[in-house]
């Protein structure tokens, strides 16, 4: 009898972005003549840029000959890729790596959430709050996060990022953190950490030989200059920390799929007799086993971002995106609204208005969720519900700036009209 992996059970009933998917069709459904504008999921909008078009295109010539076909690559990633990474992304910020340090993957999400496959199960993980849901649900589906109750995972130490610690995490007290979760700039928040805050966390990983999984896919939207791109920055931190990098938000690559995982060969763990394992090797021989490559195209288009010609017509995007991001951050603080993120990453971190609390006779933030429903009734405007991304985002929502100049600016329009009607 094939028996079911039990903790896929324990599993919440739906993924943040299906719950909202489900809501704003329904309303369609309902409404089926108003025109809905969504601000909520992180998917990019702007078209490929010219110069990894025609990369795609040279590729996809190659492929039609006998001479230029690519079938399987490798699945470390081709070197045509990882060289251009290395000269681009870490030799100008003093970081040094070795090409078979650089994997190639299909996105950052799919690294992100199978990296904790090489991990015991029973290591204990503390993950900052808010938080990508797919760092703690791959977790889960291990069976690595206890049980699920008043929402939280028992065996998960939550560390919170809100406005009253100024978004920056405190480290953790009392049982030491096995594996760290960090990303920066922060998705849901949009806040950044300082090099002195980074080099805490890569000094706590250090003395309690802890690991960290750095997320840093938005780091090309960082525009403070004291602000770290990479962890590697830090001093150290080849030594415990692995770090996941993505160009789809970077080159709008969500539909195109490609990005890369840094494994340094310093970085280790343990086996319970006290053995040192290479992470680096672990993860080749993950990757050889359950993944055949990024595909050829795919990484050539990549590739074509490091072109002049590609960064300088990418870095055109990012500022698109940021001009919305300063639109959604001056409009909404401008209408009273409490904001954070948008300068540094195209998240915009809301707080949601006060209003009196029947059960309570207090005034308190409106929950997540209602005032995701009030947004969409009222100003057919969709915003993520800060809660879906942990207990520390209830009180919150998300916005993206990763709409078109012109969806950007109704929506605000039409936010501010709700606004004031509702005020």
């Amino acid at each position: 009898m094939a028996l079911v992996n039990i903790h896929f059970l324990n599993l919440q009933q739906n993924y943040l972005f299906a719950d909202i998917a489900k809501k704003v069709n329904a309303f369609k459904v309902m409404h089926p003549k108003d025109d809905v504008i969504s601000l909520g999921i992180g998917d990019v909008t702007q078209p490929l840029c010219p110069a990894v078009i025609e990369a795609m295109h040279r590729a996809a010539d190659e492929m039609a000959t006998a001479k230029g076909f690519h079938g399987y690559g490798p699945e470390q990633g081709y070197d045509f890729l990882r060289e251009a990474i290395l000269k681009n992304d870490f030799l100008p910020r003093g970081v040094h790596l070795d090409m078979d340090e650089i994997f190639i993957n299909d996105g950052a999400k799919s690294d992100t959430g199978n990296f904790q496959e090489l991990l015991h199960w029973d290591n204990f993980i503390g993950v900052t709050d808010p938080i990508y849901p797919v760092y703690i649900d791959s977790n889960v589906m291990i069976g690595r996060c206890g049980t699920f109750r008043e929402g939280r995972w028992t065996n998960v130490r939550y560390m919170p990022i809100t406005a009253e610690n100024g978004f920056v995490p405190e480290l953790p007290k009392g049982r030491p953190v096995d594996v760290i979760y960090l990303c920066y700039p922060n998705n849901p928040t949009g806040t950044v950490l300082t090099k002195q805050e980074l080099r805490k966390w890569v000094n706590y990983a250090l003395k309690n030989d802890a690991l960290i999984l750095f997320d840093a896919a938005y780091q090309a939207y960082i525009r403070d200059p004291e602000i770290p791109h990479s962890i590697y920055e830090i001093r150290g931190a080849r030594k415990c920390a692995v770090e996941f990098r993505s160009f789809s938000k970077t080159a709008g690559f969500t539909g195109i799929r490609c990005g890369y995982t840094i494994v340094p060969k310093d970085v280790s763990v343990s086996t319970f007799e006290g053995e040192r394992i290479s992470l680096n090797h672990l993860w080749f021989r993950r990757q050889c086993t359950k993944f055949n490559g990024t595909s050829y195209i795919s990484q050539r288009a990549a590739e074509a971002t490091y072109t002049p010609e590609g960064r300088q017509q990418i870095q055109q995007t990012i500022d698109y995106y940021m001009e919305n991001a300063s639109k959604l951050l001056t409009t909404l603080r401008g209408l009273g609204y409490e904001c954070y993120g948008g300068e540094n990453a195209p998240y915009i971190w809301m707080r949601t208005p006060d209003t009196f609390q029947k059960e309570t006779g207090t005034m308190a933030p409106i929950s997540s969720w209602k005032f995701f429903e009030n947004l969409l009734y009222g100003a057919n405007v969709v915003c993520t519900p800060g809660v879906g991304f942990g207990p520390s985002g209830e009180g919150y929502v998300r916005f993206t700036a990763f709409g078109s100049h012109e969806q950007t600016d109704e929506a605000l329009r039409r936010i501010e009209k709700w606004t004031n009607v509702e005020c």
